[in-house]
Parts: C-alpha cells; sequence; structure tokens
C-alpha cells in the first residue's frame, strides 16, 4: 500500500503550511540519528522528510492530493534535508530539551471536542481495464457515505427541540478531577460521561436520524479518469467523504485505482511493451508489417534486414500519456520473435539447401534444421 504522508506527520488533510511545519520538526527532532541511535530511527527519518518535502510545497502537495504518490513521483528527493528553514541543528536540540520543562498551561490538554469536526475520509477500490487507464474517461461510482439528516439539521433533536447544553461538564465536553499526592496536586481531564464530549445533550431525539445528526446515504457519482493513471494512482474527490458533525466540513473521498490486465498489451511506466512474431525470411529480406497499437489504430512497422530474434523495434509516441500532461507520451517498444517451421515442404527444403551450398554451410544430420541454428542462433 502507498504510503500517506499525512500519517507519516501525523497531521489532517487540512493542515495548513504552519502545522505541517511544526509537526515536521518535532519528528525530525525525535528520530534525526545524531539524536536516535535506535533501529529504524534512520529510515523513519527519511520518510518524515519525504513528506515534509511533499507536503510544504503547494504543487507537489496538490499534485500529492490528487493522484498520490504518482503524482509526486521522485520530483522529491527522499535523502535528508536541509534543516536551514527550521533554525538548525542546534535550534533542533534547544526545541528538543526543552520540551522537558514540564506540563503545559491548563487546558492544553486536549483539543475540546464541541466545536464543528471534519467528517471522516472514505476509501472506495475501483478496477480499470487497461486502456482506461491509459486514455481516462469518466465513470460513475456508488458510494455509502453519511450524510447530515435533512429532519433534524444535524443537530439530532426531534424537529422543534434543540439540544441543551450540558449540566455535568457546562458545555466544555471535558470533566476536571484534582487528586493531592504527595509530590503536589494534578488535575485529570476526561472526556464528560454524560455527553460524551459534545458538551450537548439531546433529550428528544429525532426520529429519522436517531439523535445521530447524520445518516447512511447511497449515492452515485461521477468522477473523471486522468489519462496515464496506473496501479496504486489514488485520486481524492473532495466533500464526498461523510459528513462533519455540528456544522463541520465533509472529509474526503479517496479512490484507489486497479487496472486489468491485457492479453496483448503490457505496461512498464508510459511504455506500452508487446511481442511480434515473424517469419525466418521477413527477418533475413526485412519487410513492412502491420502492428496493432493500444490506439487500435493499426501502425507500419518497418523490420530491417537481418533482424535477430529478440531485437525491439520502437514506435515512438504511442505509449501512455504522462499523468498530468496527456499531450506527452511514452513510445510502443514491440520485441521480435522469428518463427522457425518445424514443418517445411519438398520445393522449400531444396532452396533452402541450395542457399546453404551458396553459403558454404554443411547440413548435418539433423538436416535443414541445422541450418537455420547457424543462421538465427538457435
Amino acid at each position: 500500500m502507498a504510503r500517506d504522508y499525512y500519517e507519516t506527520l501525523g497531521v489532517s488533510r487540512d493542515a495548513d503550511k504552519e502545522e505541517i511545519k511544526q509537526a515536521y520538526r518535532r519528528l525530525a527532532r525525535r528520530y534525526h540519528p545524531d539524536v536516535n541511535k535506535e533501529d529504524g530511527a534512520e529510515e523513519r527519518f527519511k520518510e518524515i522528510n519525504r513528506a515534509y518535502e511533499v507536503l510544504s510545497e503547494p504543487e507537489t502537495r496538490a499534485r500529492y492530493n490528487q493522484f498520490g504518490e504518482a503524482g509526486v513521483g521522485s520530483a522529491a528527493g527522499g535523502g535528508f534535508q536541509d534543516f536551514g528553514d527550521m533554525g538548525g541543528f542546534a535550534d533542533i536540540f534547544e526545541s528538543f530539551f526543552s520540551g522537558f520543562s514540564g506540563g503545559g498551561a491548563p487546558g492544553q490538554t486536549g483539543r475540546r471536542r464541541t466545536g464543528p469536526m471534519r467528517g471522516d475520509d472514505l476509501r472506495l477500490d475501483l478496477k480499470l481495464e487497461f486502456r482506461e487507464a491509459i486514455f481516462g474517461g469518466e465513470r460513475e461510482i456508488r458510494i455509502n457515505h453519511l450524510e447530515t439528516c435533512t429532519t433534524c439539521s444535524g443537530t439530532g433533536a426531534k424537529p422543534g427541540t434543540r439540544p441543551r447544553t450540558c449540566a455535568t461538564c457546562s458545555g466544555a465536553g471535558q470533566v476536571r478531577r484534582a487528586t493531592r499526592t504527595p509530590f503536589g496536586s494534578f488535575t485529570q481531564v476526561s472526556v464528560c460521561p454524560t455527553c460524551a464530549g459534545s458538551g450537548q445533550v439531546v433529550e428528544e431525539k429525532c426520529e429519522v436520524c436517531s439523535g445521530n445528526g447524520q445518516r447512511q446515504e447511497t449515492k452515485k457519482l461521477k468522477i473523471n479518469i486522468p489519462a496515464g493513471v496506473d496501479n496504486g494512482t489514488r485520486l481524492r474527490v473532495s466533500n464526498e467523504g461523510d459528513a462533519g458533525q455540528r456544522s463541520g466540513p465533509p472529509g474526503d473521498l479517496y479512490v484507489y485505482l486497479f487496472v486489468n490486465e491485457d492479453p496483448e498489451f503490457q505496461r512498464e511506466g508510459i511504455n506500452i511493451l508487446s511481442e511480434l512474431k515473424i517469419s525466418y525470411v521477413q527477418a533475413i529480406l526485412g519487410s513492412r508489417v502491420e502492428v496493432n497499437t493500444v490506439d487500435n489504430e493499426p501502425q507500419e512497422l518497418l523490420i530491417p534486414p537481418g533482424t535477430q530474434s529478440g531485437k525491439v523495434l520502437t514506435l515512438e509516441g504511442k505509449g501512455v500519456p504522462k499523468l498530468g500532461n496527456p499531450v506527452s507520451r511514452g513510445d510502443y517498444l514491440i520485441t521480435i520473435s522469428i518463427d522457425i517451421p518445424t514443418k517445411i515442404s519438398l520445393e522449400e527444403r531444396e532452396l533452402l539447401e541450395k542457399l546453404a551450398k551458396l553459403r558454404g554451410d554443411r547440413i548435418g544430420k539433423s538436416g535443414i534444421e541445422g541450418f537455420f541454428g547457424k543462421v538465427f542462433g538457435t
């Protein structure tokens, strides 16, 4: 499965540039090879750098959001990053050791859950035909996701009523308990057991959504498949994930693409591969043959005289369009194999024996097949 750079940095998909930078600095301090000598720390540090290089630049981040790793390729290197933008290595140690100064200010132990909450992202796996992945097109899909209940407008309360503020936590969504110990007083913060952290209590629930404020719905969508996608390419469909709670924005739908094989063609990056079998006469004398292409438009291919088995001939610009730049295409690479007949007519045998004599070739016990072996190296 392709790596998720947002998960690597531990940030949400709508995180701003400053959040991404702070997450990167925190993780870089933790996994830098000069600080962390554990097995796997250096590899983890490289992954963190790679994620930051992609997500810190708006252009590469946009391509990653749309196509996943296939959209960014190796444009941003995966090696160690220059720390100039984060104050140098000394700054890493300064921030690293300052993290042990003690607990945070009161109220900073966790994010309040009473405000709007973004909906969950969803994943859908979609199979494509070979040519569909190459040339793209429009596909209709069906998804099941949570939508805001239209009866209660997402409040979960019966129409005509409204949620009340939780009396247990006074709407904070959290409860605090102070504990005295020989080492001092400690405050423990936990989710309010009455409202489950929402800060509100629904007394009369909406009958349509059972008080959830959301309903599971099946929806049809038309999505555009860009030309040049491949196995593992990820497409993002904005705002088609689960609905958010308390007027929060919806999540996104991520469509992961998987491509069926083709009996005639194979794919290698942006190049198309196939094999063409020709006769030994065509190989010796050369010829022009018509070959099929992924465009379903026959193309003339020149077979040079003396072509050997395994020779690769190229039709330029008849491969796969580059993802994000469909005007530019790869090549069509055709590997030649020579068909040596196991049975020949008497007339053919006589002609070939004459040819063997002209060449000064000896015909061994195996007959003319020995001649074929000498000519074609078989």
